[in-house]
């Protein structure tokens, strides 16, 4: 039968076949046998594939086309930020001065790359209005769960460790928020926002007290909305003795136009493959650098980087410091793709990032708004929510709109996030696009609430393009298949 390469690799193999031709080995079996540990030995041969090289390249060919990226079509993921990533700033990252070195080389050997990042902190104080930074969390997520590490090292070196537990977050905030206070160790509160979709200041003020450790807090929030009372909300954390964090998932939109430090947040971290360019998805590697107000210097990771002279050095005599929680110091190559991208955009360059992200936001927003419900009204900033309530009661829900927009070639929005809003639609189509396809995309989105309209039953069959249709959901995560099960009578 004809390979379509629609087939696993296990189903193509046919035994006797390989794609590699290795030497004789020099080892003797024998050797082996005495330096590998018994219990490390198979009993039986590994069952991988057997298929010829050429097989090998046609089968991979046809996984990356089947793959969707931001180089693929619009990437339209809320809260994700997906814009293009630059080329340039891969190769930079290539270069072997940066690529063939290793973090246990001796410093003097190292200067070149203990700058850049050295510069790059000095770039990103700038942007976030911070004291301090480190380039150590590896992600996002664990750039949070350092920044409340420092808020308990805080409050415990002013004798308050025992009785500030209680960690406040918004309803509409980002799944990770919650999570990385209670791995930290805290209680979380949730805190309601109002009809605005903004923080609510007379909740905030309910909640608070002197339990509290902190506040977690996204501005624009994950509904893309601005917190215009942001200077209040500092105001009345800081009085109560508690700490701000920012989750700089938005960061986007703020690029040259305000920063964290001037809203009067205490820390902060950045998502570097989201405001700064650096590849995202894919499981990794990240960078979610933290940076902290004066006050909190201390108690940032260690090592750091010092400048002393005209020598950069990594310093480790920091007692009061969370300590280390990266091996080394981040991710480097990353890090060298945002110093790229920074440095290429300049500071007028950046801020045109966060008009543009702004600008093309609200562009979708308005030719959208005739045709899905807006459950809050306002100028939005680099993203936005729309409910498919009015498709709903035409039997058509949010999923269902997002698969048929796969059929139209588009990578679906965020759906059902944030939880605050029903049959929630969440759009971010970042600075990186042109006019052309935000127009492409919001013509298919039009399309579809017209098809709700008049053939309901065709938009809840979606999708009819893909190779693969609608899987049993509820089947697939209750009994995953996981692993491949060979049929009785394979090759």
């Amino acid at each position: 039968m004809h390979t379509t390469y629609n087939d696993l690799v296990f189903e193509i193999s046919r035994k006797g076949r390989q794609a590699y031709s290795l030497p004789e080995s020099s080892i003797e079996k024998t050797d082996l046998d005495a330096v590998i540990p018994a219990h490390l030995k198979r009993e039986i041969p590994a069952e991988l594939p057997e298929i010829s090289e050429l097989q090998v390249m046609r089968h991979y060919t046809a996984l990356s086309n089947k793959n969707f990226g931001v180089e693929t079509g619009f990437y339209p993921l809320g809260s994700c930020t997906m814009k293009y990533n630059p080329k340039v700033n891969e190769d930079i990252a290539r270069y072997s001065g940066f690529s063939n070195i290793h973090p246990l080389q001796p410093e003097m050997t190292a200067q070149g790359a203990l700058e850049l990042m050295y510069r790059l902190e000095e770039n990103l104080k700038e942007v976030t209005g911070m004291d301090a930074i480190s380039l150590q969390p590896a992600a996002g997520a664990q750039g949070e769960w350092s920044g409340l590490l420092i808020f308990k090292a805080f409050h415990e070196a002013n004798g308050e460790g025992e009785q500030r537990k209680k960690i406040l977050v918004p309803d509409s905030a980002h799944g990770t928020n919650p999570a990385s206070a209670v791995v930290a160790g805290f209680d979380v509160v949730e805190i309601k926002s109002n009809k605005e979709g903004r923080v609510g200041v007379e909740a905030l003020k309910e909640a608070i007290g002197p339990d509290t450790a902190g506040l977690m807090l996204t501005n624009p929030n994950t509904l893309g909305l601005f917190e215009v009372d942001i200077v209040e909300i500092a105001r009345i954390v800081h009085d109560a003795g508690g700490l701000l964090y920012y989750d700089g998932a938005n960061a986007n939109a703020i690029l040259g136009k305000s920063t964290p430090g001037e809203m009067g947040f205490d820390v902060v971290h950045l998502n570097l493959h989201k405001s700064f360019s650096t590849p995202h998805g894919g499981g990794g590697p990240g960078s979610g650098p933290i940076g902290v107000v004066d006050y909190l210097t201390d108690f940032m990771p260690s090592p750091r980087i010092e400048k002393n002279e005209d020598m950069y050095k990594l310093t480790y005599d920091h007692p009061k410091s969370i300590g280390r929680v990266k091996g080394y110091y981040g991710n480097f190559g990353v890090n060298v793709r945002a110093y790229a991208y920074i440095r290429s955009m300049g500071a007028e360059g950046l801020r045109q990032v966060s008009e543009d992200a702004v600008l093309h936001a609200n562009y979708l927003k308005a030719r959208l708004e005739p045709y899905f419900d807006t459950p809050f009204k306002s100028i939005c900033k680099h993203e936005f929510v729309l409910s498919g309530n009015r498709q709903k009661k035409l039997g058509v829900r949010t999923l269902d709109i997002a698969k048929r927009l796969l059929d139209y070639g588009f990578y679906a929005p965020t759906v059902y996030f944030p939880l605050i809003v029903e049959e929630c639609l969440m759009i971010e189509p970042t600075e990186t696009e042109a006019k052309e396809t935000l127009d492409a995309f919001a013509d298919a989105m039009i399309e579809i609430a017209k098809e709700a309209e008049a053939n309901p039953e065709h938009v809840t069959g979606a999708p009819y393009t893909k190779s693969v249709r609608r899987l049993d959901e509820v089947t697939a995560a209750r009994k995953p298949v996981v692993t491949y099960q060979r049929e009785t009578g394979a090759e």
